[in-house]
């Protein structure tokens, strides 16, 4: 008898191996989709601006100022009723949410407290006006019916930079950012996933967005409205994966935005899958302090006039644009071109830049010894020294 009981256990310890040997890959699939991989950090206890030539209330516009976009897919009332996409192994256990600016800046999005006692998004989130949904109708609270609003992202979020000196974050303005805009995206279509099938997360995320007194046609509404948002992020996740071959991933102060443009613009809004193309070429944010006096930019030197770049990075980040219905207006846009030409003229200043005044606009950076130490002279000037000398080398051909 004792001899039976252990052949059962073996032969059932051996259906459980090759089980597990056939679905082993699907398992770590699965974990591979559902686990977003961000930095562990110290919150900075507090954050300082140095003087760059903008006023404060200037700077908390631009932070916010909406351009039209919609990069998230989805309105501002669920991003800030989404929950973080972390995986609570206790059913209904409530975990953060994703708009929690320490959360967010675990993906290098700077807190806003640059007026003290105004309550923000992180810089670089932008509310705007009614949104559209994947339909291309208003997007309509189904409690309500009222309008749901945009959100997304704005100049700011990728040309705001920081770092952190003893505690101390130092905001860069105008400098190359530190986000990770792929993980971000990532994390939000794991907790939109979560948000629709795991137990209490859909009741918890409706209670926020109808209210806890909804109807169940109100809800049953949300969450065909939740799987249409879904279906659009699976399609851009299978577009990823079958370019991926030819792609670098993108990480933090990285990304290959003038493809994103691209795909965003020629696949995406023109509804041609096959253009969608790998991003190959991730580099960091450029600054921008001086941008609006070059003839030609971008890296590669492509665009010339400025608002054609605004209106560019707008539409990279998921402006609405129609490029396929005539019946819903072709070629219109939620591109703000009067706020993108705020921007570039805040940005610009008054009057040229010169050797005496240098820029009249958003200025530099400089270094601020009430925050840093003091500049060691004589190794900032070695250090310029094997700068230049490294710079003749390559222009030589030496190097």
């Amino acid at each position: 008898m004792r001899g039976k009981r252990i052949a059962k256990i073996v032969i059932a310890l051996a259906v459980v191996g090759i089980g597990y040997a056939a679905v082993k890959d699907d398992i770590a699939k699965l974990w591979q989709d559902l686990h977003v991989k961000i930095v562990e950090h110290p919150t900075p206890k507090k954050t300082v601006w140095l003087d760059q030539g903008i006023p404060k209330e200037e700077l908390s516009w631009f932070y916010h100022a909406d351009q039209g976009t919609r990069t998230f897919g989805f309105p501002y009332e669920w991003f800030m009723a989404l929950e973080q996409p972390t995986i609570s192994w206790l059913p209904f256990t409530k975990v953060g949410l994703f708009s929690d600016p320490a959360y967010l800046d675990r993906y290098g999005f700077i807190a806003d407290t640059i007026i003290p006692g105004k309550e923000a998004l992180p810089i670089g989130f932008a509310k705007g006006g009614p949104m559209l949904d994947p339909t291309g109708a208003p997007w309509k609270n189904p409690r309500n019916k009222k309008d749901m609003t945009g959100v997304g992202l704005t100049c700011a979020a990728c040309h705001t930079g920081s770092f952190t000196y003893k505690d101390t974050a130092v905001v860069i303005d105008g400098g190359p950012a530190l986000t990770n805009l792929f993980a971000m995206k990532q994390g939000m279509g794991i907790s939109l996933l979560l948000t629709r099938y795991w137990p209490g997360r859909f009741d918890r995320f409706a209670d926020r967005v109808l209210g806890s007194n909804s109807t169940v046609d109100d809800r049953a509404t949300l969450k065909y409205q939740l799987d249409q948002v879904l279906a659009q992020y699976k399609q851009v996740k299978n577009l990823e994966e079958r370019v991926a071959s030819q792609s670098i991933i993108e990480g933090y102060g990285r990304l290959d935005a003038l493809n994103r443009i691209g795909n965003q613009v020629f696949s995406i809004d023109l509804k041609k899958p096959e253009n969608y193309a790998g991003s190959s070429a991730p580099v960091h944010f450029p600054r921008i302090w001086n941008t609006p006096w070059f003839d030609w930019v971008q890296y590669n030197g492509s665009i010339m006039q400025p608002m054609v770049r605004n209106a560019g990075e707008a539409l990279g980040v998921s402006a609405e644009l129609n490029l396929t219905d005539p019946v819903k207006g072709l070629y219109k846009s939620s591109v703000d071109v009067k706020s993108l030409d705020k921007m570039e003229q805040m940005i610009k200043g008054d009057k040229p830049p010169s050797a005496k005044d240098k820029f009249s606009g958003l200025q530099s950076p400089k270094w601020s010894n009430e925050i840093l130490p003091p500049i060691d002279q004589k190794l900032a000037d070695k250090g310029a020294e094997l700068y230049k000398t490294h710079c003749q080398e390559c222009v030589t051909g030496r190097r």
